[in-house]
């Protein structure tokens, strides 16, 4: 069983940055990490998020169109997960989660709802001003 807990979160300008990072414990060999988000005032499913960027085994790194160019993620090797954000803007304000399943990759861009996810933490607000 994998535990993921969040932290970081804040609020900012647009045009600023934050840090987010992710303890990951358990047993986490085959699955794929990564951060999902979700906004309020959709017309999405309550429980649905949208996966922003996933990092593979092999460091490879993968974005959805929003974010590519001004989000990266990376990962150390003490279990931490993180999302470096700058050039933040209003529409990026959410609930961040980070998530843990073998078959993250394909949410990237996409919806996902929660059940359909292995694991994930208990997320940290992002609230960014105009």
């Amino acid at each position: 069983q994998v535990q993921m807990a969040e932290s970081g979160g804040g609020s900012v300008q647009a045009g600023g940055s934050l840090r987010l990072a992710c303890v990951v414990s358990g047993h986490t060999t085959n699955y794929v990490m990564g951060w999902f988000r979700k906004t309020d005032g959709t017309e999405r499913e309550e429980d649905e998020r949208e996966g922003v960027a996933v990092i593979l085994d092999d460091g490879r790194t993968y974005y959805s169109d929003s974010v590519k160019g001004r989000f990266t993620i990376s990962r150390d090797n003490k279990n931490t997960l993180y999302l470096q954000m700058n050039s933040l803007k209003p529409e990026d304000t959410a609930m961040y989660f980070c998530a843990a399943d073998p078959n993250l990759r394909q949410w990237v861009g996409h919806f996902v709802s929660r059940p359909a996810v292995a694991a994930w933490g208990q997320g940290t607000l992002v609230t960014v001003s105009s």
